[in-house]
């Protein structure tokens, strides 16, 4: 070749910032994993890869501890620089949730009134959504149980959700001390209409799969329950029958009170099932090998530049604030939630609560013991 004079350098270059020391296989910990991508016969294609990055804290709800947060940062910079890896799959173990945000009993036990030190937890969180946000490849949000709170928050963060249809979906922040500017209050405006972000983030209540999915806020629902039969049995817990009874939108909404446990029965009666849960994914996986990989991630970042555009304006300022509330309402609110079973509540007493507010009280110990719950006799 008339150019064969010019040095070059052809050794592959590794591009990864951090290796392995952030994943493990013990809970509290995050896997990372590299599957095979399939073909839509289940075949193997040499070469190339899902990258599978897994929240292992099952017993807590999959709640993310600081190293945990520092596994999925890793995670995600890993799978964007692997040039093998086609898509990122961002899930959890067990059947129960995906995640419920930051871990309660680490937030109560040492953040809670150490404001400082939570605002250098909150530079890796801001880190975290960051990382996903700024993946050069697809991600995938593969919703296996409840994806509330902070959970919420970077599962909104991701391209494309696809939820078992026993999932819940919502904030929990305003209930527990805190608010949630983890991304919600930034994503939800863009992902749900006004009303309805404003309603589901201040709320504190969770809307059902099928819920979410008529609002668009979700892209896939799939039943992951199966009867004795071998038959596939949707969320007996919620209407999916029909859109509309008696005038009222119903498609998504719980089932009538004195339906709840016959539903609970039949779930107790089913086992868990997340095969067709895993060929959606395993689907979307194929369709994004067999797309132009640079045509992929422009269109894809042209999309998140809106959720971004907004996340990068309050960011800063909301890590700041939840630094500071961690000397005030969020100490009282994860010290009374992760004190549930020892007082027999996980919240404090509100009405007290603003009653001492309206009187000027000084909040010290005295306050706070006002209004926490004692612990049961």
């Amino acid at each position: 070749m008339a150019l064969d004079w010019l040095p070059r350098d052809n050794e592959t270059k590794d591009h990864a910032l951090l290796g392995h020391e952030h994943f493990g296989t013990e809970a509290p910990s995050v896997i990372f994993e590299k599957r095979p991508v399939t073909d839509p016969q289940g075949k193997q294609v040499p070469g190339l890869y899902s990258a599978w990055i897994i929240l292992n804290n099952p017993k807590q709800y999959n709640s993310y501890t600081t190293e945990m947060v520092k596994g999925i940062i890793a995670g995600f910079q890993r799978a964007s620089g692997d040039r093998t890896v086609t898509t990122v799959v961002f899930t959890a173990m067990g059947d129960k949730a995906f995640c419920t945000g930051g871990n309660t009993e680490e937030y109560a036990s040492y953040y809670a009134r150490r404001p400082n030190e939570y605002g250098e937890y909150m530079d890796l969180f801001n880190a975290m959504v960051d990382g996903i946000l700024n993946c050069k490849k697809p991600v995938i949000c593969r919703v296996n149980g409840m994806r509330v709170g902070g959970g919420q928050e970077i599962g909104m963060a991701t391209d494309i959700t696809v939820t078992s249809d026993m999932a819940v979906f919502g904030q929990a922040g305003p209930k527990h001390g805190s608010a949630p500017d983890g991304g919600s209050t930034d994503f939800l405006p863009w992902m749900l209409n006004m009303e309805d972000a404003m309603y589901n983030c201040i709320s504190c209540e969770p809307w059902s799969a099928y819920k979410m999915k008529s609002k668009n806020l979700i892209t896939k629902v799939v039943p992951v329950l199966k009867s004795k039969d071998g038959e596939w049995v949707r969320n007996p817990l919620v209407r999916t029958d029909a859109y509309v009874d008696d005038g009222e939108l119903v498609y998504g909404e719980p089932v009538a009170a004195d339906k709840v446990q016959a539903a609970k029965d039949l779930i107790g009666q089913c086992t868990t099932d997340f095969s067709r849960l895993d060929a959606e994914v395993n689907a979307l996986v194929w369709k994004f090998t067999n797309l132009f990989p640079q045509c992929l991630i422009k269109s894809i970042d042209g999309i998140r530049g809106k959720k971004k555009f907004f996340w990068d304006q309050m960011k800063l300022a909301n890590r700041h604030w939840l630094a500071a509330n961690m000397n005030h309402e969020a100490y009282l609110g994860f010290t009374a939630f992760n004190n549930k079973k020892a007082t027999g509540k996980d919240v404090i007493d509100f009405i007290k609560f603003r009653q001492l507010v309206a009187e000027g009280a000084v909040f010290d110990d005295n306050f706070a013991e006002q209004v926490l719950a004692k612990p049961k006799s």
